[in-house]
């Protein structure tokens, strides 16, 4: 029987950013220094193949610095932590090792500059979203204030208006987040930006392969963790950018087969913490279905790389 002919379209950059690598990097090489088990608090990355393959090699997975024992190594997921977590963590005498993503920890840097300068926060991001938590639990409370949509920054009520900043969540809609950025500035002309902003290069340029991609195509399957907020976000790009069908799936076998029927182009792209293995499986399962034609569309090059922290870098 002849398979029906079709055009899948791979985005690129895809799949693992520099952050989540080291972040996985160091959970493996946690486990190779002092054994298994070591403990990480919330997933390293929001990505259940990851994680399930982290957890085979003897990492164990807490919500809570409380759910680990003192007498074994503790790390801090990639989205960053409230500044009361190493805190406690010191305060019990554990060995722990952060994991936050460089670019997370930039953002945190920027906030704590911003209110020594006497500047209260606005911070655009995900209500409950580890990295919002995280970000703003550097600041005592009450000093950042959470906006998620245009319609919330008229509902606010800082402090001084004339003395605020705003930061923002790394994996937020670029497009979204700059119509936040603009009525925050209408509304409060005086507000000071990051010097450079704070979406993450990986966050841009998979949002950026995926606009390109989407006149191309009928569908647009984006492999990613339902609790992957940049995975999420590239979905909402692709509607956005007028591929009507964008639907997320972290395995190739959430793909319905049936709502693709009589297609003839499919976009593919990955998240920042869904690995590329994911990416071929999903390739492999069109090619069972379908006479497969892959196309590369390529809109950036990243070579960016973070180094581990030197505790994993020194002899054991």
């Amino acid at each position: 029987m002849t398979k029906p002919g079709l055009t899948l379209y791979l985005a690129a950059p895809r799949g693992f950013c520099a952050g989540v690598d080291r972040a996985i990097k160091i959970v493996d090489m946690a486990l190779e220094k002092w054994g298994a088990p070591v403990y990480v608090r919330h997933e390293i990355v929001h990505n259940k193949f990851v994680v399930d393959g982290l957890r085979d090699k003897g990492a164990v997975f807490v919500e809570e610095l409380d759910e680990c024992p003192i007498d074994r190594p503790v790390i801090f997921s990639a989205h960053g932590v409230p500044k009361a977590v190493p805190a406690e963590a010191a305060r019990r005498e554990m060995l722990f090792v952060d994991a936050t993503c460089p670019l997370v920890s930039k953002v945190h840097i920027e906030a704590e500059r911003h209110h020594n300068n006497g500047l209260q926060m606005v911070m655009i991001g995900h209500e409950g979203h580890p990295e919002t938590l995280g970000t703003m639990g550097q600041l005592p409370e009450g000093e950042v204030i959470l906006v998620e949509t245009v319609e919330d920054v008229a509902k606010i009520t800082p402090r001084d208006p004339k003395r605020l900043a705003f930061i923002t969540q790394t994996t937020l809609s670029v497009d979204d987040t700059a119509d936040i950025v603009t009525a925050l500035q209408e509304r409060f002309p005086a507000i000071v930006g990051p010097h450079k902003e704070d979406i993450c290069y990986a966050t841009t340029n998979r949002q950026l392969a995926v606009k390109e991609v989407a006149p191309k195509i009928d569908a647009l399957l984006v492999i990613g963790a339902p609790n992957s907020s940049n995975s999420k976000r590239l979905v909402e790009v692709g509607r956005a950018a007028g591929c009507d069908y964008a639907q997320l799936v972290q395995r190739s076998t959430d793909i319905d087969w049936r709502a693709l029927e009589g297609i003839r182009s499919v976009g593919v792209t990955a998240g920042a913490s869904a690995p590329e293995v994911l990416v071929n499986e999903v390739i492999d399962a069109f090619r069972d279905h379908f006479d497969v034609t892959v196309k590369i569309v390529e809109t950036a090059v990243e070579n960016v790389e973070f180094k581990v922290p030197r505790v994993l870098r020194e002899p054991a």
